[in-house]
C-alpha cells in the first residue's frame, strides 16, 4: 500500500481544546503527517504554547480574518499532497491517521476531497437544548470542514476558500460546490470524529442570525436554489420576513392612530412568534430557564435575520455567480450515438464518458435538461410512442433529466421551437426555474449554438464528423469548442465562457 502524504491544518482562536487535539494526534497510530500547521487567527496575543514532539508543528498567523482566511493561510504553508482540515475543538480517534489513510488511499484522481462522519454527543439523561440541537446539525451537514481532507491540487485549482465568508459558516459548502463545479467528485469517508457541543450564551441563537449575510453571498454566487445544491431544506427567512413585517405594521398603525389595524397586526405577530417559540420549546428540556430563553429569542430572531440578510444583500450586491444553474444537452451525437430516426430503445448507446460526466453535474447540484430536434415524427418515420420509449431508455442509462424539450416538427413547418430557434431553450429554462443566462447548451451542431445564443444562454460545441467547419469556426468565436462531452461539461461548469 502506498504511504499517505498529508499535512494537517488546524485554525484556532487559542481555545484550550487545541492542546487536547494536538496531544491526541501525537499519540494516534498510523501514518504521520508531514506537518501540522496551526493557524493562529487571533488579531493579537502571546505566542501559542504548543506541545512539541512527533510531527513538526508550525504556527502561522492570519490576523483574525476568519476561518476561511485562516485555512487558506494554513494550506498554502503546508506541503502535503492531501490537506486534512480539523477544527481545534474536535476529538479524533486513537487510530485517526489509519482511518484517514483508509479513506484517502485508492481514491480516483478526479476525487478532490473526502468527508468524515461527524458525531455530536448529546446528553442521555434529558432532552437537548436549542443550542445542543444546533450543534447536532453538524452531524448531517454535507461538507463540513470540522474534519475534511482535500487534495492540494484541487485547492490550487479553485484558489481555496472564499475569504468573503468571515465566519465559520457557509465557507465550507462554498468551497465544496466550487470544487464540484470544477469537475471533481467528493467522497464520503468512514472515519469518525467527535464534535463536542458548543458552549454558548443566552443570545447565541440571535447572534447566529449574522449567517444570513453569508446566505446572501451564496444566493449571489449560486442562484435562488443554492440551498438545494448544498443539500438543505428551505430556510425560515420568508417566515421571519412575514413576522417582522406584521410587527412593524403593528407599530406603524399604532403610531398613526389606527388601533384596529394595529391590533390585527399585533395579533398576527403574536401568533407567528408564538408558533415559532413553541416549535423550539417542544423538542427541548422545557425547563423554566430554557422556555424563557426561547420566548425572548423567538421574538428577536426574525428582525435580526431580516436585518443581516438585508445587510448581506447590500454588501454583496456586486458579487457574481458565474456557476451555471442548468446544463442542457442535445440528444443525438451528444448524449447518445446518433442512429438516424432511432425508433428502437435497444439501439440507445451513450457516447463515451456520458454517464460519468452527468454524474459530476448532478453531484454539483446543477439541473439537467435535453433539447432535441426529432423531425422523424413529422416525416412519419417514427411514432410519438417510439420516440418516448427511446427517451425513456436514455434516462434508464444516463439518469433523470429535469426537463425534456423535443421538437417533432419538420424543417418547413415554421415552428418556433426547432433549433436554431430559441423556443426549446427558453422553455427548458422556464421549466427548470432558472435564469436563461445561467444555462449552458452542449451540442454538436451550429443549430445548437445558435439556439442557445439567440435565447440568451451560453453554448459549448462538441464537433463530430458531421459538424461543418464553418460551424466550428463560429463556435470558437461566439461560444466554446470542446473535444468531447467530458471536457464540454468541465468547461460549462467552470463558469463564464
Amino acid at each position: 500500500m502506498n504511504r499517505l502524504d498529508y499535512s494537517i491544518v488546524v485554525p484556532t482562536t487559542g481555545r484550550d481544546s487545541l492542546r487536547l487535539l494536538l496531544a491526541a494526534l501525537e499519540t494516534a497510530t498510523g501514518p504521520r503527517p508531514r506537518e501540522i500547521v496551526v493557524v493562529d487567527d487571533r488579531r493579537e496575543g502571546d505566542e501559542l504554547a504548543l506541545p512539541r514532539g512527533g510531527a513538526p508543528v508550525r504556527v502561522v498567523r492570519s490576523g483574525g480574518r476568519g476561518p476561511a482566511a485562516a485555512r487558506n493561510a494554513g494550506w498554502r504553508h503546508a506541503t502535503g499532497s492531501w490537506i486534512a482540515f480539523l477544527d481545534d475543538d474536535v476529538l479524533v480517534a486513537p487510530d485517526w491517521p489509519d482511518r484517514l489513510a483508509a479513506d484517502l488511499l485508492g481514491l480516483s484522481p478526479d476525487t478532490a476531497a473526502c468527508t468524515a462522519r461527524i458525531e455530536v454527543p448529546l446528553p442521555a439523561h434529558r432532552r437537548p437544548t436549542d443550542d445542543e440541537r444546533g450543534t447536532a446539525g453538524l452531524a448531517t451537514a454535507r461538507w463540513i470542514t470540522a474534519d475534511m481532507a482535500y487534495r492540494r491540487s484541487a485547492l490550487l485549482a479553485v484558489d481555496g476558500f472564499d475569504e468573503r465568508f468571515p465566519r465559520a459558516y457557509r465557507e465550507d459548502a462554498d468551497l465544496a460546490l466550487r470544487v464540484c463545479l470544477a469537475g471533481y467528485a467528493i467522497a464520503s469517508g468512514q472515519r469518525v470524529t467527535v464534535h463536542p457541543v458548543r458552549v454558548s450564551g443566552p443570545l447565541a441563537s440571535v447572534r447566529a442570525q449574522r449567517g444570513n449575510a453569508d446566505n446572501a453571498l451564496m444566493r449571489r454566487k449560486y442562484g435562488a436554489h443554492w440551498r438545494r445544491r448544498v443539500g438543505e431544506r428551505r430556510g425560515l427567512l420568508p417566515r421571519h420576513a412575514l413576522t417582522t413585517a406584521t410587527g412593524a405594521a403593528a407599530l406603524a398603525f399604532g403610531v398613526t392612530g389606527r388601533p384596529r389595524a394595529a391590533t390585527a397586526c399585533a395579533a398576527a405577530w403574536a401568533a407567528l412568534t408564538g408558533e415559532f417559540a413553541l416549535r423550539r420549546i417542544l423538542p427541548g428540556p422545557r425547563t423554566p430557564r430554557e422556555i424563557a430563553r426561547m420566548v425572548v429569542t423567538s421574538a428577536l430572531i426574525p428582525p435580526a435575520a431580516c436585518w443581516h440578510r438585508a445587510r448581506g444583500e447590500l454588501r454583496h450586491r456586486r458579487a457574481t455567480h458565474p456557476a451555471p444553474h442548468a446544463l442542457l444537452f442535445d440528444r443525438d451525437d451528444t448524449l447518445i450515438v446518433d442512429i438516424p430516426y432511432l425508433a428502437d430503445p435497444a439501439g440507445v448507446r451513450p457516447v463515451p464518458g456520458a454517464a460519468d460526466a452527468l454524474r459530476l453535474v448532478r453531484a454539483a447540484g446543477i439541473q439537467l435538461g435535453v433539447v432535441s430536434n426529432q423531425s422523424g415524427v413529422a416525416r412519419g418515420l417514427i411514432s410519438p410512442g417510439q420516440l418516448a420509449a427511446v427517451n425513456d431508455r436514455v434516462e434508464e442509462l444516463l439518469g433523470p433529466f429535469g426537463t425534456w424539450q423535443v421538437c417533432v416538427h419538420g424543417e418547413d413547418d415554421g415552428c418556433v421551437c426547432r433549433k436554431p430557434a430559441p423556443g426549446m431553450v427558453r422553455r427548458a429554462a422556464a421549466e427548470l426555474g432558472v435564469d436563461i443566462d445561467r444555462c449552458v447548451l452542449i451540442g454538436d451542431t451550429g443549430a445548437d449554438v445558435a439556439a442557445a445564443l439567440s435565447a440568451g444562454a451560453r453554448a459549448v460545441l462538441v464537433p463530430t464528423a458531421r459538424t461543418r467547419p464553418e460551424e466550428v469556426r463560429h463556435a470558437r468565436a461566439a461560444a466554446m469548442v470542446a473535444p468531447d462531452l467530458t471536457e464540454a461539461v468541465r468547461m460549462a461548469m467552470a463558469g463564464p465562457l
